[in-house]
C-alpha cells in the first residue's frame, strides 16, 4: 500500500507518512456517505448550516498553533503569511455564513397565476437549490484558502451541498489536520459523518470525480492536473460541471504618464507583488509592459535595484522548484530576452530560487515567449506607441486580471484599456497590484480560458452559484413548497409578479 507523506521544502527531507493512499473501495464508501448526508444539510435549512460555518469557524480558530506549525513544515510558506491565511479561512466560513442569511443568493422569484399578454399563465415559483454531493481539490500554494477549510467548502456547504475533499500531496499533514478540525466541529454540532470526507492520493482523485453520486467538482491547480481531470469526467454517464482555476499571466500595463509621473514607486511595488509568497500566487504579475523611453528605464531600474535585496521563502516542492529552474534557465538563453533583475542568491538546500525578472522588445514577443512561471519571476514587455501595445498583449492569454497603472491625463486611454480588460480578464485593478483577493460580496475570481473554464468566481458571494441549480414549482401546494417560496413568508429577498421585494428588519 502506497503511504503519502509530505516533503519539507526548507530541506528538500521526506517527512513522516500521514495516511495511505484511499482505494477505490474508500473513495466509493466516503462518496456513498456524502449523498446519505446531503438530505441533512437541506433540511437545516440557511440557519442551521450558518450556525455550522460558524462553529467550524471558530474551532479553526481555536487551532491555529497546531494548523499553521503544520503548514510551515509542508510548505514553508511562513508562520506569518500562513497566520493571515488562516483568518482568512474562518473568515470565509463566517462570511458565507452571512450570505446564507441574507439570502439573496437563491434568486427567489414568484409569478401568482393570472392573465398575461400571451394568455393564462399557471403559479410559477422558482429558486436555486443545492445539487447534491460535490469534490473539492484543495490547490498547493494556499493551505489553508484555497484547499481543505478554503473557500470551495465554504461555499458548497453554504448551499446544503456535502463536501469530499481530494488532500493535496505537498500538504498532508495539514489536510488531515484540517479535516479532522471541521469533521469534529460538524459532529458536535449534530452533523452526520458524511456532510464532510477526504481522500488520499492521485488514483483516488480520478476515482472521487468519476463517481456518480459526485454532481461537481471544484479544482485549483496547473492546466496539466485540471485536464486530467476533465478528461475523466467525460468518460462519466453523466456530465457534471468542472470547476477549475487554472492559469493566468496577469498582465499589468503601465502608460507612459504612469511612468514619467511615478515610475519609481510603481517598480518597488512589482519588485512586492513578484516575489510576494515567492511568487506563488495565481495572480502574480507575471507579465508587465512598461513604456520605451528614460521614465520606463527608470522603472525598470527601480525594479531591479529593488529585486537586487530581495530573496524568497523557499518553493512549495520539487515539481514547481523543478519548473521554475527549467522555464527561467530557457529565458536565460533566448537571445531577445535579457535578464533586467535578480534577487539574492538563496541559501543552499531545500527548494529555494533566487528571483529573476527579464525584459524583450514588444516587436519581438511572440505567444510562446511567456508562459505561467510559478515562483518570483516575470517579464517586461517593452513597448513604443498604443497599436505596439495593444498588438503585445494580443499575445498573452486571457488571464484573472489585468492591472492598468494610469497617468493624470490617460482618460481616453484609460477607457481602451478597460475594453480590452473586460474581453481579456475577471478583475481590472487600476495603478495597484493584482496581488491579494478580498472575500466579498462584489469580488471575482475567474476569467476567460485558460485562466478558468467556469462563467463563475470561486471567491466572494456568488461562489455559491456553482454548486446551485435553478428549480421551479408549477401550481404546486403550499406543503411542498420551501419556506422560502410561500405566502406570507417574506425571508429573503423575493421577485413577485416582477417586482423585487425585501424582508421588513426585525422591530
Amino acid at each position: 500500500m502506497t503511504t503519502i507523506a509530505g516533503t519539507n521544502p526548507y530541506t528538500g527531507a521526506r517527512l513522516d507518512p500521514v495516511a495511505e493512499e484511499s482505494t477505490p473501495a474508500d473513495v466509493d464508501r466516503i462518496v456513498e456517505n456524502a449523498g446519505k448526508a446531503f438530505a441533512y444539510l437541506e433540511n437545516i435549512g440557511r440557519t442551521g448550516r450558518a450556525g455550522l460555518l460558524q462553529v467550524i469557524a471558530d474551532s479553526l480558530d481555536l487551532n491555529a498553533e497546531e494548523l499553521i506549525k503544520a503548514a510551515d513544515e509542508e510548505t514553508g510558506i511562513g508562520p506569518a503569511r500562513l497566520t493571515g491565511e488562516l483568518k482568512r479561512a474562518s473568515y470565509q466560513m463566517r462570511f458565507f455564513a452571512e450570505v446564507l442569511l441574507e439570502g439573496s443568493y437563491l434568486e427567489a422569484a414568484i409569478d401568482t397565476a393570472g392573465e398575461t399578454p400571451m394568455g393564462p399563465r399557471p403559479d410559477l415559483r422558482r429558486m436555486l437549490q443545492p445539487i447534491g454531493p460535490v469534490a473539492v481539490f484543495g490547490s498547493s500554494n494556499f493551505p489553508f484558502a484555497f484547499s481543505v477549510i478554503g473557500g470551495d467548502t465554504a461555499s458548497a456547504l453554504a448551499t446544503g451541498c456535502p463536501v469530499v475533499l481530494k488532500a493535496h500531496s505537498s500538504h498532508p499533514r495539514t489536510s488531515k489536520i484540517s479535516y479532522d478540525i471541521m469533521a469534529a466541529a460538524a459532529t458536535n454540532y449534530g452533523a452526520p459523518e458524511g456532510i464532510l470526507g477526504i481522500v488520499f492520493g492521485q488514483k483516488a482523485g480520478t476515482a472521487l470525480v468519476s463517481h456518480p453520486l459526485i454532481q461537481a467538482v471544484g479544482f485549483t491547480g496547473s492546466l496539466g492536473g485540471g485536464a486530467a481531470l476533465m478528461e475523466a469526467i467525460s468518460r462519466r454517464a453523466q456530465p457534471i460541471p468542472f470547476y477549475g482555476e487554472l492559469s493566468s499571466l496577469n498582465p499589468l500595463v503601465v502608460t507612459a504618464n504612469a511612468a514619467s509621473e511615478r515610475g519609481s514607486d510603481i517598480g518597488a511595488g512589482l519588485a512586492a507583488s513578484i516575489t510576494t509568497s515567492a511568487g506563488q500566487l495565481c495572480t502574480k504579475p507575471g507579465v508587465v509592459f512598461v513604456p520605451q523611453g528614460p521614465e520606463g528605464d527608470s522603472l525598470v531600474a527601480k525594479l531591479s535595484h529593488e529585486l537586487s535585496s530581495s530573496s524568497v521563502s523557499p518553493l512549495l516542492n520539487r515539481r514547481i522548484f523543478e519548473s521554475y529552474a527549467a522555464i527561467t534557465g530557457a529565458l536565460d538563453d533566448q537571445e531577445d530576452v535579457e535578464r533586467v533583475a535578480t534577487g539574492k542568491a538563496p541559501d543552499e538546500g531545500g527548494f529555494r530560487v533566487t528571483p529573476a525578472v527579464y525584459s524583450i522588445d514588444a516587436s519581438r514577443l511572440r505567444r510562446e515567449t511567456v508562459e505561467e512561471c510559478f515562483g518570483p519571476s516575470a517579464i517586461i514587455v517593452r513597448y513604443g506607441a498604443l497599436p505596439e501595445l495593444e498588438q503585445a498583449l494580443s499575445m498573452i492569454e486571457d488571464s484573472l486580471t489585468l492591472t492598468i497603472h494610469l497617468g493624470e491625463d490617460d482618460d481616453d486611454l484609460a477607457h481602451r484599456l478597460t475594453e480590452l480588460g473586460k474581453a481579456r480578464a475577471g478583475r481590472i485593478i487600476y495603478n495597484g497590484y493584482p496581488t491579494g483577493v478580498s472575500v466579498s460580496w462584489a469580488q471575482t475570481h475567474g476569467g476567460p480560458w485558460p485562466s478558468t473554464n467556469s462563467l463563475h468566481t470561486s471567491v466572494g458571494a456568488t461562489a455559491v452559484r456553482r454548486f446551485l441549480r435553478p428549480v421551479t414549482y408549477q401550481d404546486a401546494p403550499a406543503t411542498v413548497l420551501p419556506d422560502e417560496l410561500k405566502d406570507g413568508n417574506l425571508t429573503v429577498p423575493t421577485r413577485i409578479n416582477g417586482q423585487l421585494n425585501l424582508p421588513q428588519p426585525s422591530a
